[in-house]
């Protein structure tokens, strides 16, 4: 069975990157959805309440219809709170300069985007280091 990916990003050319990315270090072996806002993001997962995401990777700041928060926090929070995909691993990719403080504060790993476009082997690293990721897809081709 092939993994689950949902990637959220209000970036075209950043949900291409992630894409892209991914691609090479995964193949065929994973299956990604991709939203453009936390809403779109939101109702993909209600969209797919019997068959959740292995993986959610969130950017922070998309619109703005959710201030002093940023959709991103929402968005985690909408996950969190949500019991089918409570447990579903996030990664918050952004630029925004209090991405660390926001992780520790929901309890996901981040990564600057500043540094992934350095080091794209940071994703590759952090799914597989924190959520085993590789293993279980590896597993689930045999």
């Amino acid at each position: 069975m092939r993994k689950r990916v949902l990637i959220v990003d209000d970036s075209k050319s950043w949900l291409a990157f992630h894409r892209e990315l991914i691609q090479s270090f995964y193949g065929e072996s994973v299956e990604m959805y991709f939203a453009l806002s936390a809403k779109e993001a939101l109702k993909i997962i209600e969209e797919n309440a019997d068959n959740q995401f292995d993986l959610i990777i969130t950017d922070l700041q998309m619109e703005f219809d959710f201030e002093p928060k940023t959709a991103g926090e929402w968005f985690i929070e909408k996950i969190q709170e949500n019991k089918k995909c409570s447990d579903t691993p996030v990664i918050i990719i952004s630029g925004m300069i209090n991405i660390e403080s926001v992780a520790q504060k929901y309890g996901v790993e981040y990564i600057p985007k500043n540094r992934l476009i350095y080091d794209k082997t940071l994703l590759k690293s952090k799914i597989e280091k924190f959520y085993n990721f590789i293993i279980s897809v590896k597993n689930n081709e045999k």
